[in-house]
């Protein structure tokens, strides 16, 4: 009796092992990626902070077509001097032209740095990356993700099925949709 109850026990116990390894064969990794760029254009959509780098950037433009405006009736009169044989007034209108794109080269130069430094400004926003990374943890825990992946750093992430981009999600859970 006492041997019928030993191997009882170790049948038992093997088919405990074996539920138990089963169990953890059958649980499957889930990951999930996002589009954090995606993330960051809608919840900085209607920022003030967004609004007044657009604006900048458009005032930059808006000053960049004007100056090229002026270049170009630079070249427009340089060329009319040219056919007229005025060759004195064309070398004047030339040394205008070079002084101006100079200038325009400058002013781009300053502009375009004054542009990056606010958008790095904004893209180094901690209250918002703070709140995605909330988000982020709630959205893996209700969704049973292991892992979430961004697709900004996608030298590493050869392929993925759409089924697991959680971008829209994340979005909605941050109450911008």
């Amino acid at each position: 009796m006492k041997v019928f109850f030993t191997k009882r026990i170790a049948v038992f116990a093997l088919l405990g092992i074996f539920s138990a390894a089963f169990s953890f064969a059958q649980q499957i990794t889930k990951f999930a990626v996002v589009d954090t760029a995606k993330v960051y254009q809608a919840y900085f959509r209607n920022s003030a902070p967004v609004r007044n780098y657009e604006n900048k950037k458009e005032e930059f433009k808006r000053e960049i077509d004007r100056l090229v405006a002026e270049l170009q009736r630079l070249n427009d009169q340089k060329i009319e001097f040219e056919r007229k044989g005025d060759d004195t007034e064309a070398m004047k209108i030339e040394a205008q032209i070079t002084k101006k794109s100079d200038f325009i080269n400058e002013y781009t130069n300053a502009k375009n740095i004054e542009l990056e430094s606010l958008k790095k400004s904004l893209q180094e926003n901690n209250s918002f990356y703070k709140k995605l990374y909330d988000t982020l943890a709630r959205v893996a825990e209700s969704g049973g993700y292991s892992m979430i992946l961004n697709l900004q750093e996608s030298n590493a992430i050869l392929w993925y099925s759409s089924s697991v981009d959680i971008t829209d999600q994340v979005i909605s859970q941050l109450g911008l949709m």
